[in-house]
């Protein structure tokens, strides 16, 4: 069954023909690229497959192994240091490490369970992962680690205290091992910057890990983590998750906590902005999100029981013929449908569905990012002290000596570049009018199965050349609705491929479940030793 939604947003004859030429330039420049990026990244490549079994089970079987005293907090935490160490020499997805300060909490952690003195705080309610080793994403702050965000005049800042996820993980017992690489300021989906360099995927050496939060994804996906923190505002845990074949989950707007990250998103970009878990193991998220929300978990239901069988499955291969994104792979298009012929041979109601305004996902978030009141990128590249001139910026990238990536350099002249103000009020519509289809198809018992990114891992710097295709992931910032990235295999280019998975506002209870449930259906984390 296939069903339309609401009729397409009017542009104008001038605006269509404009981004047809943009769409035909960037498509052209992918065609004629692809053999010099083939030539450059690919070559065959494997790590060393890890000698632990410890690194192959979930934290919260760890937590619990842990705390019987069936293993040492102690051995976790060497195993995966030994892990990261082995890894990271190839894939640069660590980019500052605390092992000792590790070694030494879980020492104390290991001496207070063997002494059976455990205090009220370390409880098995207030500290779940007690003794479970974290990697944390270098945006949000981890008292003592860099924070610069990839911002080479940030290079030298520490911080002082930590963010506040960061936190309460910490109070549940979670022990940091590292924080992780990141795209320059968040804000690109290749986590390469110039203050630590360039984070390849552990499945393809010579293919992206995404970004922003594509250390984390990357480090989770060589075992060298079990779980980690991550950040959203456009896709920066779903792309990752997706292109390293991870779990990772954007929480409904507003119910987890982003202070002390950076940079912090304001005023309307505030609601875009979400903190979420990111792991290989789907046992982990919820447990993870109560943590990281807090008070706030009570909004998403977490503890309500799902029947994934009473669900209404809605679906869609594609946004339906966008004017700026790739076309979707075949692959991607046959994981979308394999989901969903699944859940239909259950016995679930599944529905395709022709929700016309998602080809107009990239537009809708640049415009409302552009109308949001936050702080201009040019500022933020300033360290939010003075804007730069990302013109002037481009010619020290062209003579050589960069101060900033070409994508952000990019970003901040596109910055400049807004649509008319008639454009803005259809695309504003436009938005509204999505929140509503999606309010209503979805209620309190749907969910939307949809792709992540329009084709495989891309390799190393092609991104540029495919400006447009994190429109995906970045629409369900600005709609606010949670969304769980969940891994369907590997593809014929040897990197992960997955979908997402959608439900209504507060709804994060239904995702995840989908999650859980695909996850022993389709194998869900697949090692790449």
């Amino acid at each position: 069954m296939t069903t339309a939604m609401e009729p397409p947003m009017k542009i104008t004859l001038a605006h269509h023909i404009f981004l047809s030429i943009v769409r035909a330039g960037f498509l052209f420049l992918v065609f004629i690229m692809r053999p010099i990026y083939f030539l450059l990244y690919e070559k065959e490549t494997q790590l060393t497959k890890p000698s632990s079994p410890l690194l192959m089970k979930s934290a919260t079987e760890l937590a619990d192994l842990i705390r019987k005293q069936v293993v040492t907090s102690s051995d976790v935490v060497k195993a995966y240091i030994e892990q990261i160490r082995a890894v990271n020499p190839i894939l640069n997805a660590m980019v500052c490490h605390r092992f000792d300060k590790a070694l030494v909490e879980a020492a104390e952690v290991d001496k207070l369970l063997q002494s059976g003195n455990i205090p009220d705080d370390w409880s098995p309610e207030k500290a779940p992962f007690l003794g479970v080793p974290i990697t944390i994403k270098e945006a949000f702050a981890l008292e003592g680690m860099p924070q610069s965000s990839g911002l080479l005049c940030r290079r030298l800042f520490f911080a002082k205290e930590d963010a506040e996820v960061v936190a309460n993980l910490k109070k549940a017992g979670v022990i940091p091992l590292c924080v992780t690489n990141t795209s320059e300021l968040c804000m690109w989906y290749e986590s390469s910057n110039l203050v630590y360099g360039r984070t390849n995927n552990a499945y393809h050496h010579g293919r992206i890990v995404g970004g922003s939060s594509g250390g984390e994804a990357c480090i989770i996906s060589a075992a060298g983590s079990v779980i980690g923190i991550g950040s959203d505002i456009g896709g920066s845990i779903r792309m990752p998750a997706n292109f390293n074949g991870i779990f990772g989950h954007k929480p409904t707007t507003g119910v987890v906590s982003n202070k002390g990250q950076h940079p912090i998103a304001t005023n309307d970009a505030s609601t875009f902005l979400c903190t979420g878990p990111m792991c290989r193991y789907a046992v982990d998220l919820i447990p993870m999100l109560k943590i990281m929300a807090g008070s706030g978990c009570r909004k998403m239901r977490l503890d309500n029981e799902v029947d994934v069988k009473q669900l209404k499955y809605y679906y869609m291969e594609n946004d339906g013929g966008s004017y700026l994104s790739c076309p979707v792979d075949c692959q991607v298009e046959k994981r979308v449908r394999k989901a969903a012929e699944h859940f239909k041979s259950i016995g679930a109601t599944v529905t395709k569905v022709n929700i016309q305004q998602l080809k107009h996902s990239l537009e809708i978030w640049i415009t409302k990012m552009n109308t949001s009141g936050n702080e201009s990128f040019c500022f933020l590249m300033g360290n939010s002290v003075k804007p730069v001139n990302p013109f002037v910026e481009l010619q020290y990238w062209l003579l050589g000596c960069p101060r900033h990536t070409l994508p952000a350099i990019t970003l901040g002249i596109a910055e400049k570049i807004r649509s008319s103000s008639d454009v803005e009020a259809a695309l504003i519509k436009a938005c509204e009018q999505l929140k509503d289809v999606f309010g209503e198809l979805l209620k309190d018992d749907g969910v939307f199965l949809y792709p992540s990114h329009p084709v495989p891992a891309p390799y190393h710097h092609q991104p540029i050349f495919m400006w447009f295709n994190f429109a995906y992931t970045a629409i369900f910032n600005v709609l606010g609705l949670p969304v769980t990235q969940v891994p369907m295999g590997i593809g014929k280019e040897r990197v992960p491929i997955g979908i997402q998975v959608v439900a209504g506002r507060h709804n994060d209870h239904l995702t995840l479940a989908v999650a859980k449930h695909m996850e022993t259906v389709f194998g869900g984390w697949i090692s790449p030793f």
